[in-house]
C-alpha cells in the first residue's frame, strides 16, 4: 500500500526548519555550562561547533542535521560565539564519515536520548489514537504530535 503524504513539503519544512529568528535561537540554543563542558570534550574547533549544532538540532526542532545541510548563519554565529570558535570552523566538520555517528552516540549517552521504539512507540500510538479523531487537520495533528515528542 502506498503511503499518503500527510504534510506538504512546505508544511514539513516549516515544522522542522532550523530557526533564524533571534527569539527562537535564544530560547532553544543558549547552551548551559554543563552543555559547554560536554562540548569541550571535543578537541578541534570544527568538532566543537559540529557537536554543539548536532545537540541543538536534536533539542529543537528535534532532528539530526543532514550531511551537507546549510546551517543558518544566525544559528551558527550564535553557537560559535558561545564556544569561542569561528562559524567557518564548521566547514571542516565530519570530514571523516564516522564523526557524525560517533557524536550522535555520545549525545545519546550523555543526554539519554533514546531511539523511538518499543514502549515509546506504543505510548505515542495511544496518544495518536486519542487525538486523531478530534483533530481538525492533518497538519494540526502532526504539529501536536511533534510537540508531544519534544
Amino acid at each position: 500500500m502506498a503511503h499518503r503524504a500527510v504534510l506538504t513539503a512546505r508544511q514539513r519544512a516549516a515544522l522542522f526548519h532550523l530557526p533564524t529568528d533571534e527569539a527562537l535561537i535564544l530560547r532553544h540554543y543558549a547552551l548551559s555550562d554543563e552543555d559547554i563542558d560536554f562540548i569541550r570534550t571535543r578537541r578541534r574547533p570544527e568538532n566543537l561547533i559540529g557537536f554543539a549544532l548536532q545537540l541543538c538540532a536534536l533539542r529543537y526542532p528535534g532532528r539530526l542535521l543532514r550531511p551537507g545541510e546549510i546551517i543558518p548563519k544566525e544559528m551558527s554565529d550564535f553557537i560559535a560565539a558561545q564556544l569561542g570558535v569561528k562559524p567557518d570552523d564548521l566547514l571542516h566538520y565530519a570530514e571523516r564519515e564516522n564523526t557524525r555517528h560517533e557524536h550522535l552516540e555520545v549525545l545519546r549517552k550523555i543526554y539519554r536520548y533514546e531511539m523511538f521504539k518499543g514502549k515509546r512507540v506504543k505510548q505515542m500510538r495511544a496518544w495518536l489514537d486519542q487525538n486523531a479523531e478530534g483533530a481538525q487537520s492533518s497538519e494540526g495533528l502532526v504539529r501536536a504530535f511533534v510537540q508531544e515528542c519534544r
